[in-house]
């Protein structure tokens, strides 16, 4: 297991324990983590901070040109917000953990030339397929569903 993504994963079930939606994500710029964060719309009552958003809050104001030199590890495919901002930023390369359970803006994100490594992670894909399966509201609402 990838140690960045394994972090996405434990920030994953950090938002788990808090009562949130099970989704982790980390920023890395050569080699180090510059930010992490997890889904904390329940624990907050935020419509935005998905895993990613968070992570780019925990990140905080970088220059653009460290942004354009990250890969952002995430354990769902990120949805059209999460996406939009990994577009504004410019970063290149997006590690996903799995997309089976929701399949977010990848494509969009592949048309602009960011790279998209989709691991179909046994751990990601079983974190969301419980969650959903016992909190199928929260979920729906995540998603925009309801």
């Amino acid at each position: 297991m990838d140690k960045f993504m394994q972090a996405a994963i434990d920030e994953a079930k950090k938002g788990l324990e808090e009562g949130g939606v099970p989704i982790g994500s980390v920023i890395v710029h050569n080699g180090e983590i510059i930010g992490r964060g997890h889904n904390r719309r329940v624990q907050s009552g935020s419509p935005i901070l998905h895993g990613e958003m968070d992570a780019f809050a925990d990140a905080g104001r970088q220059p653009a040109s460290v942004y354009k030199e990250c890969v952002i590890y995430t354990t769902l495919s990120p949805c059209t917000m999460c996406s939009g901002a990994i577009e504004l930023y410019g970063i290149p390369h997006v590690v996903v953990g799995e997309n089976q359970t929701f399949m977010g803006a990848e494509g969009r994100l592949r048309q602009l030339g960011v790279k998209v490594d989709v691991l179909q992670d046994a751990t990601c894909i079983d974190l969301m397929n419980t969650f959903i399966r016992n909190h199928p509201e929260l979920w729906d609402e995540d998603i925009g569903k309801s």
